[in-house]
């Protein structure tokens, strides 16, 4: 199976380094200076798996077709990664990556009649560099149709991402995807102080946010009927008893968790895109469950006030103190 990696990111720089350590066929899609680093000096990655540097094709744009493109950029980067590889596109497997629940959707708009296969990404990593980058932690890798429905080239991507990641099938991805939402919505607060997630979660003061989106979220997505389902290795039920928890409590257990996420720092993916520059993925993480209140007349205040600030640290570049936003949170 031809394979190509279409971003060359924290995630999308992992997944293409560690398949082609196995022996897969793989080349990367990636930004120009991206593409000429990684040609001279190869993929390097250090972490949990110890170091590694791989030598890895890396261009600016599909010329060739691909059986299996793994759609490794942010979600509002799609429309324009697939304008421009949708020619070599139109016959593959796309393998979207993305938090939130947004991206098959946006794809199956770019491509009229795509064969998508949704995934859900646990493990975690740091771009640090072009051709850098720090495996934070392991985690599995759970792939499937959005209509539930099980097949051969299903279970074919399966058995080729086995060979460097934990990869399991399910059949309700849809509902797994509103749990990883669950699980991401603490990256905003991060990305607001500038702070990586050790620095920013060992205070519970952080972490009795984080409680309090929680909370909000799992009000909202019970108002819209929206039923998480667990993953492989997260029970959402874990979750739903943090939230009910006393305040205090919750928020100590949750900055423990935190604090020991990583040996090495780790930065969420939004700060990972503030700090280059970039808009982050925030409209389609804590933004989602924003719109969903909206469409259901409730309100999100915390999560809107947060996907605001999120917004305001990408305009001006500059960002919150910890006092600033326990100021604003409380207000």
């Amino acid at each position: 199976m031809r394979i190509i990696v279409i971003g060359a990111g924290a995630i999308g720089g992992v997944v293409a380094a560690y398949l082609k350590d196995k022996g897969c066929d793989v080349a990367l899609i990636a930004k120009k200076e991206q593409a000429e680093a990684i040609k001279k000096s190869g993929l390097a990655i250090d972490g949990v798996r110890g170091k590694i540097n791989v030598k890895i094709d890396a261009d600016t744009k599909l010329n060739t077709p691909a059986d299996l493109a793994i759609l490794a950029v942010k979600t509002q980067d799609i429309n324009e990664v697939v304008a421009q590889n949708e020619e070599f596109l139109k016959n593959s497997i796309i393998l979207t990556t993305q938090n939130g629940i947004r991206a098959d959707e946006i794809v199956a708009q770019s491509i009229k009649g795509a064969d998508i296969i949704s995934s859900i990404v646990m493990f975690g990593a740091t771009h640090l560099d072009y051709g850098h980058i720090t495996h934070n932690f392991e985690g599995g890798w759970i792939i499937g149709r959005s209509n539930g429905k099980i097949d051969e080239k299903l279970k074919e991507v399966e058995q080729v991402l086995n060979r460097a990641f934990k990869t399991t099938i399910s059949e309700q991805i849809k509902g797994m995807k509103w749990t990883k939402l669950f699980i991401n919505l603490n990256n905003c607060i991060p990305a607001v102080v500038g702070f990586s997630m050790q620095e920013t979660f060992k205070e519970v003061e952080m972490a009795a946010i984080s409680i309090q989106l929680l909370k909000e979220a799992f009000d909202i997505t019970a108002k819209a009927g929206i039923k998480p389902v667990s993953l492989p290795e997260f029970d959402i039920k874990r979750y739903v008893a943090l939230a009910n928890m006393p305040h205090d409590e919750a928020a100590k257990i949750f900055s423990n968790i935190m604090f020991n996420l990583s040996r090495e720092p780790l930065y969420g993916s939004i700060l990972q895109s503030i700090k280059r520059g970039k808009a982050s993925e925030i409209d389609y993480i804590n933004g989602e469950f924003v719109n969903l209140a909206k469409k259901n007349g409730i309100s999100a205040p915390l999560n809107e006030k947060l996907t605001q600030m999120v917004h305001q640290v990408e305009k001006t570049g500059k960002f919150f103190s910890k006092e600033e936003l326990l100021t604003l949170v409380k207000s």
